[in-house]
């Protein structure tokens, strides 16, 4: 079972772009790959499955929330 928030989730209509860019484009996919890393740490973190301090935590979502802003960047210039 994926995460909650997993890209798919995010951008339910996206996936023929998604996949596109993926292949096409290897920044974006390493973008991919580290929102899929910070993801997992987040519900790791949520439930409770990784211990970390409430600012560890934060720190993920804002980290998460900046690398979902530039995958929509991406996605909507494409």
């Amino acid at each position: 079972m994926a995460a909650p928030h997993a890209i798919h989730e995010e951008f339910p209509n996206d996936a023929e772009r998604i996949h596109a860019l993926k292949i096409s484009d290897a920044h974006f996919a390493r973008l991919l790959q580290e929102y899929d890393q910070v993801n997992d740490q987040v519900f790791g973190a949520e439930s409770r499955h990784t211990p970390m301090s409430d600012e560890a935590e934060v720190a993920l979502r804002r980290k998460r929330a900046s690398l979902k802003d530039e995958i929509a960047q991406m996605l909507a210039g494409a």
